[in-house]
């Protein structure tokens, strides 16, 4: 069976529910993993201050929805980088969010995600894009942002509420010359 092409499109309020489902459910998946540091091991959806955040990321349009028949199957949030890492030296765009379903896991939905980042970034003449994500356990999130043409830069951590330390890293990608993926590679479509 030939993998069908995502469709992506501007993210809408009546969304939110479908963001916070893929949350959930990549939570799920990280707890029966033994990886709670990244996210921990509640449900985002009975979070109002998630459920806040993914409304005011909709209006300005940083709320993209990767659709396959028609169904959410990821989402990109893009804007400015957070207070929590370091600032960049020149103009970018950030991806605040990137989610994807893990029923539909190894058919590229996220790097089909990120080349629609870099044609956002691209396309308003900013040559550099950055994430941060989970550095904790073995590291394996901060590897596939690699495999996605990313490096590594500057590393931080978080303090949590009960005091513990949430560790970061923040990676950037130039995107001067960089082809769609940033390595000039498969396309996953």
């Amino acid at each position: 069976m030939p993998v069908s092409p995502a469709r992506i499109r501007a993210g809408a309020m009546d969304d939110i529910p479908a963001v916070l489902g893929l949350l959930d459910a990549a939570t799920e998946w990280l707890v029966a993993r033994g990886r709670t540091g990244q996210w921990g091991t509640e449900p985002h959806s009975g979070d109002p201050r998630r459920r806040a955040q993914l409304a005011a990321w909709v209006p300005p349009g940083h709320l993209h929805i990767a659709e396959l028949d028609g169904r959410p199957v990821g989402a990109l949030v893009v804007g400015a980088a957070p207070a929590h890492v370091p600032a960049a030296g020149e103009p970018e765009l950030y991806v605040e969010l990137l989610v994807t379903s893990r029923g539909h896991a190894g058919r590229g939905l996220g790097g089909d995600l990120l080349d629609h980042a870099r044609v956002l970034a691209l396309g308003r003449g900013l040559r550099l894009l950055r994430i941060d994500c989970y550095a904790g356990d073995d590291r394996a999130l901060v590897g596939w942002y690699e495999r996605q043409g990313f490096r590594a830069t500057e590393a931080f951590a978080v303090t949590r509420p009960d005091g513990t330390q949430w560790p970061g890293q923040v990676l950037v990608q130039e995107l001067g010359q960089l082809s769609r993926r940033g390595r000039g590679g498969r396309r996953g479509r």
